[in-house]
This record gives C-alpha cells, sequence and structure tokens, in this order.
C-alpha cells in the first residue's frame, strides 16, 4: 500500500484545515494564470527565458553567481552533496537534519558519502560541538568535506539560525577545510521572520537553495544556487539524475509569482502559527514548543494519547495533522489556512483529547 497521508479516503470527511505540511498549499488562481501566461523555450539549451529569469533573480536574492532550477528541493540537496563529495567523505549536519532522516539515504546512495550526525537543541548547533567532532586529517579517517546546515530548521520547530552563530560554524567549517551548504527549503520563513535578507543569511554558503512548494505555495520548483563552477557540476548532476525539464518556464513562472506576492505574506503564517501555539497551550497534557516561524510542534504524553492516536482522531473530524514522534506532533500555517481555520482547529484537537 502506498503511504498518502492526504489520499482522499471516502470513509472520512473532506479535510477542512489542512495543518500537515505547507507543501499542502495549492496555486492560486493568479498564479495559474501567471503559469499559463509564461514565455517558454528549451531549457537545457538555455533559451527558456521564463527559467532564466528566476535563476537570475534567485542567484541575486541568495547573493550567488548563478543558479539552476530544479523538481524539487531533494534534488537540491543531493546535487549539492554529489558535488561537492566523494566516495568516502564525511558530512557534517544535525542529526534531525532532512538530509539525515527524510532523503532515502540519497548521500550514501548516490553521492558515496557519510553523514556525522550532530547534536544541539533546536536543530542547531555550535562551534564547541562541531570541533569536538573534527576528525585528524590522517589516511584512515574519512575526509570531511561538507558542513549542512538547514534554516530554517524544520525537526527543531522551524527555528532560526541567528546570524552570528550560523556564521560562526560556517566559518569554523571553511578554516577546516569544509565546504559549506545550506538547505534552505524555508529559508524565506527565516529572512521573514529575523528581518536578515537572504544574501546575508546565505553569505558565508557555498552553496544553498530555496523551496518554492512550501509556504511560497508554487506547484513545483526549487532553485540551487553558487558559484559559476559549482552550477556547472551541477547541471552534470541534474543530467544525470533526470535531465532538463524543456519547456520548464510554465512552472518556474509560478515561483516567479511567489517571489512578487507570496513573501511578505509569510508573516501572517507566523502570526497564526503564534495563534495556534496560543491556542494548543491551554489544552490540558499538552507541551507546546514556542514557534519562531510556521511550524507549531507539541507533545500529547501527558494527554495520555499518541502522536498518531490524535492524527486518527483529528483526521475523523476533517484536520489533518504530522505525526512527528510517538508523543510529538507538528501543525504547519500556510496560506491555505486562515484565522478562523485556526481556531476550528484548536477547537477539534481539544476535542479528541481523551475525556
Amino acid at each position: 500500500m502506498v503511504y498518502a497521508p492526504n489520499r482522499p479516503n471516502l470513509t472520512l470527511p473532506p479535510i477542512r484545515v489542512n495543518l500537515y505540511s505547507d507543501t499542502q498549499t495549492r496555486p492560486s488562481a493568479a498564479m495559474k494564470d501567471a503559469m499559463m501566461r509564461a514565455e517558454v523555450g528549451d531549457e537545457q539549451s538555455g533559451d527558456d527565458p521564463t527559467v532564466n529569469e528566476l535563476c537570475d533573480r534567485m542567484a541575486a536574492l541568495t547573493g550567488k553567481e548563478a543558479a539552476v532550477f530544479l523538481p524539487s528541493g531533494t534534488m537540491c540537496n543531493q546535487i549539492s552533496i554529489a558535488v561537492h563529495c566523494r566516495p568516502g567523505d564525511e558530512i557534517l549536519a544535525h542529526e534531525a537534519s532532512h538530509i539525515v532522516a527524510n532523503e532515502g539515504g540519497g548521500p550514501g546512495a548516490l553521492a558515496g558519502a557519510v553523514v556525522l550526525g550532530l547534536r544541539g537543541p533546536r536543530g542547531m548547533f555550535d562551534v564547541p560541538t562541531m570541533q569536538a567532532n573534527f576528525r585528524a586529517k590522517r589516511r584512515n579517517a574519512p575526509p570531511q568535506t561538507l558542513l549542512a546546515v538547514e534554516q530554517t530548521a524544520n525537526f527543531g520547530g522551524g527555528s532560526v539560525w541567528p546570524l552570528d552563530r550560523l556564521n560562526a560554524v560556517l566559518d569554523a567549517a571553511h578554516d577546516w577545510g569544509m565546504a559549506t551548504h545550506m538547505d534552505g527549503a524555508r529559508l524565506m520563513n527565516a529572512v521573514v521572520a529575523a528581518g536578515v535578507p537572504a544574501s546575508d543569511m546565505a553569505a558565508r554558503c557555498d552553496s544553498v537553495w530555496l523551496d518554492f512548494t512550501k509556504g511560497l505555495g508554487a506547484p513545483l520548483g526549487a532553485v540551487l544556487c553558487g558559484s559559476a563552477a559549482f552550477i556547472d557540476q551541477a547541471w552534470r548532476w541534474k543530467q544525470r539524475l533526470g535531465g532538463a525539464l524543456r519547456q520548464a518556464g510554465m512552472s518556474a513562472a509560478g515561483c516567479l509569482y511567489a517571489l512578487d506576492h507570496n513573501i511578505d505574506r509569510l508573516a501572517e503564517d507566523h502570526v497564526n502559527a503564534a495563534s495556534l501555539a496560543r491556542g494548543l497551550a491551554q489544552i490540558p497534557g499538552i507541551a507546546v514548543e514556542t514557534p519562531e516561524t510556521n511550524l507549531v510542534f507539541f507533545d500529547t504524553q501527558a494527554a495520555g494519547i499518541t502522536a498518531d492516536e490524535l492524527a486518527t482522531r483529528a483526521r475523523q473530524q476533517g484536520v489533518s495533522i504530522s505525526v512527528m514522534g510517538t508523543y510529538r506532533v507538528r501543525v504547519c500555517t500556510h496560506l491555505d489556512v486562515d484565522r478562523a481555520g485556526i481556531d476550528e482547529a484548536t477547537q477539534i484537537i481539544r476535542d479528541c483529547m481523551p475525556k
């Protein structure tokens, strides 16, 4: 059976409030219109003007020389790892990072690299923790060639790396001879929350990408940015993993629309997440982690119900939530969830608690 938590089920009511993930967003009518009107060409030959515009804008946004349009953020991560690393190399990343837990073992399967997981609260680590895991550079030790960070840190609760702490670990990695990579799936959430430009956040990263299918609301696409030489190598891996997207301007147009219309409004998602967290915190037995962006994590153990049981009950009432552990739940605000939806979901979750 295919695991598809949001596949329509005739025995369940329609989903009224979808807090499962910001990947559940659907393109607006205006975004669809922009996609249908897009000028297109052969992306592989560099003849798609809409893709070219998107890549130019993303390179400027992140302060990099060049960019490449890809179908997904996972491809951005895996291509970056394949460019930065060689078989047998070691990557340093947080132990709960996306490349460790959610990419099908891609670093080992595709690049032949291994990931050394670092510990730290809220999906982040510090320089002493990283330095304690530096290996002596000897011939029988794996070369440590890449440091990867997430901005925001998903399993850390959607937490935002403070710029000084982020730069400190990136500088330490460079000093050790490693390249640096930023998983920027929700980079613009961090930009809006911290008031720090994306180019400043990514300044010390050798590669960085942005996902357009989460809070930015596009149906497809991510853009990977770096030096011209890096992107040239990334293109070769893009070919190996599936090739060009051809007339990709229709998809790129959705991403351009998101850049123009859906960045500033991320602040609304953050406000809604804070409101949702306050409401959940008033439910007996629920322990809520204070959100920094659009992700709200909470623990159900004291309420006497598992995360899976709660998710099942909530889904039966038309609310979709995400199970992240035995008692850990994630709810995610996005452009398809308004304040009324937040209030409705809070009440339904309250009603699902054991009596």
